[in-house]
């Protein structure tokens, strides 16, 4: 028996675009109709693949989930970056929160966050997608309480003010925000839970 590793498997240009065609027409239908009501089939349809293409590159739907909320997160995470890596002021944190308002405005509120309603469906039945929807979700927080901290250092923040927690707070008050506001229709308790939640930090600046 060769103690030779395996080599992984080569992928060609174009099924690197197959497969990114694919993860990219899941999201999509995943993000609107939810996971569970997204069939394989629906998939194929969408992204214009035969079913030996998607098995090719996915062995399961399981599989093609796990790529979703790594590609969903990836795309998150990008657009949260360009928000968040620069913020230093509460003004700064005001024109985030009227970008993610607006944002959600666009379809009433109707979707929601795209992690948040995949940690929903997927956290007790797949463990691999839960953890990683948990990391990004950290990551995420790490971006705005780095933005507190920096805050802090120019003096803006009171040095007693945790900007852990104040993150984890401000956090909590944008997911329970997308899902009133999915629930509603209406991005109107997204905009009260946040403006509450700014409130809240507002108390601690100098």
């Amino acid at each position: 028996m060769s103690d030779e590793p395996v080599k992984p498997r080569r992928i060609s240009p174009r099924g690197i675009a197959t497969r990114a065609r694919i993860v990219e027409s899941a999201d999509q239908l995943m993000f609107v109709r939810g996971v569970t009501a997204t069939s394989l089939d629906d998939v194929r349809e969408a992204s214009q693949t035969s079913k030996s293409q998607l098995y090719h590159h996915f062995a399961d739907k399981t599989a093609l989930v796990r790529a979703v909320v790594a590609y969903r997160g990836e795309v998150i995470l990008e657009r949260e970056q360009g928000r968040l890596e620069r913020l230093k002021s509460f003004s700064g944190l005001v024109r985030w929160r009227n970008a993610v308002v607006q944002a959600n405005a666009l379809q009433n509120g109707a979707y929601g966050c795209g992690l948040g309603a995949m940690a929903l469906e997927l956290s007790d039945k797949d463990e691999q997608s839960r953890s990683a929807l948990s990391a990004t979700f950290a990551q995420w927080q790490k971006l705005i309480s780095d933005g507190l901290r920096r805050m802090q250092t120019s003096g803006a923040l009171a040095e007693t003010a945790d900007p852990d927690a104040l993150a984890t707070g401000l956090m909590a008050a944008l997911q329970g925000g997308y899902l009133l506001a999915k629930a509603a229709h209406d991005v109107t308790p997204m905009e009260i839970a946040l403006d509450m939640a700014l409130s809240h930090i507002k108390t601690s600046l100098t």
